[in-house]
């Protein structure tokens, strides 16, 4: 007995020095990682609005919403792969789950138009309410949603026949919508500060809850966590969807248009147009916001690419606002043509 202890003290030198190499070679919790920093700048051109942005990682594909024309930009050169242009005003893009479609929702246009993903022509276009905005494609019923900012109501289309299959009355104006892959689509109502919850299969509201903050717009979700992410000016609104219950409301950039989530690392992302990158770590008690990264201002739109971990921001250069008038008393500044930039984020 005395010689085993002496040769197990011995030995607790090299364990404690092997113990030590196991755990520092572990992945460090998200607060602690490397914080995010902007890798590249890749000047797009051309001039007016833009809004929303998604990532087809397999494809290395970026679209982004650019006024009558949506840019598909190569992810690995940052530069242009093609693009879909002759659009009224873009705003949202979804891609079905076959890879073969994506579907935009034209404001101007007041239709949803279709395009094939390999050539980037368009194939039909889906009459839909007034100014589609945020659209999404829910995979269990194969169908594409796209909720009307000035109708308030979601137009419904089958990605079998490319036809209207539905149109749903809404509470109040929508903004950007989730969906959670197991049949229940999500949607900010920004007017009237809720959540609604539709169920794809019935094609109706099966409820509506506060959103926990003022006007909400982005939405990212957390399937695994039963969790929506909505962003409103200066806070981010963790929802239980399961519920309805707000769990947290951890404060965030001023302007925000856009949320995304990373499972990987357990992180939410807020876009704000004051010109900061907001991120939440999602997989700590309170939801505390761990990084404001100053981007650009007007940088309130953003794509997530999971595989990569790379996040994508829009935004230009600014002149100065015009001068107010009796019908325009509180003018926006214009963003100076040929500046249209993409931020690339990364660590």
């Amino acid at each position: 007995m005395p010689m085993f202890r002496v040769v197990r003290q011995a030995a607790l030198p090299a364990i404690a020095a092997a113990l030590a190499c196991i755990f520092t070679s572990l992945p460090a919790p998200a607060s602690a990682q490397q914080p995010y920093r902007i890798l590249a700048r890749w000047k797009i051109g051309g001039g007016g609005r833009w809004d929303y942005m998604l990532v087809d990682a397999k494809a290395h594909r970026l679209y982004v919403a650019h006024g009558d024309t949506v840019n598909v930009i190569d992810t690995r050169t940052g530069k242009s792969a093609g693009s879909i242009a002759g659009l009224h005003g873009t705003h949202g893009i979804a891609l079905d789950t076959a890879g073969k479609y994506g579907y935009i929702s034209d404001g101007g246009g007041d239709a949803v138009v279709v395009f094939d993903r390999k050539t980037l022509a368009k194939v039909a276009t889906v009459p839909a309410g007034q100014n589609p905005d945020g659209i999404v494609f829910e995979p269990v019923t194969q169908t594409v949603w796209a909720f009307n900012g000035r109708s308030n109501s979601a137009t419904v289309i089958s990605a079998y026949t490319n036809m209207q299959v539905a149109t749903i009355p809404l509470p109040g104006r929508p903004e950007f919508p989730a969906v959670d892959g197991q049949g229940n689509v999500y949607d900010n109502i920004t007017s009237t500060s809720q959540i609604a919850r539709f169920d794809a299969r019935t094609k109706k509201i099966t409820a509506v809850w506060p959103a926990g903050c003022d006007g909400p717009s982005g939405m990212a979700i957390d399937t695994r966590g039963h969790r929506l992410f909505s962003v409103c000016d200066q806070k981010m609104s963790v929802v239980d969807y399961r519920t309805g219950k707000v769990l947290a409301t951890p404060s965030i950039g001023d302007g925000p248009d856009a949320a995304r989530y990373s499972e990987k690392h357990k992180l939410a992302f807020a876009s704000c147009g004051q010109g900061v990158l907001s991120v939440v770590d999602a997989g700590a008690p309170g939801y505390p916001s761990v990084e404001n990264l100053p981007t650009q201002r007007g940088a309130r739109t953003m794509a997530y690419d999971a595989e990569a971990d790379r996040i994508y921001l829009a935004t230009a250069e600014f002149g100065p606002a015009p001068a107010a008038t009796a019908e325009n008393p509180h003018p926006r500044s214009q963003a100076i043509p040929g500046s249209f930039t993409i931020l690339v984020v990364g660590r």
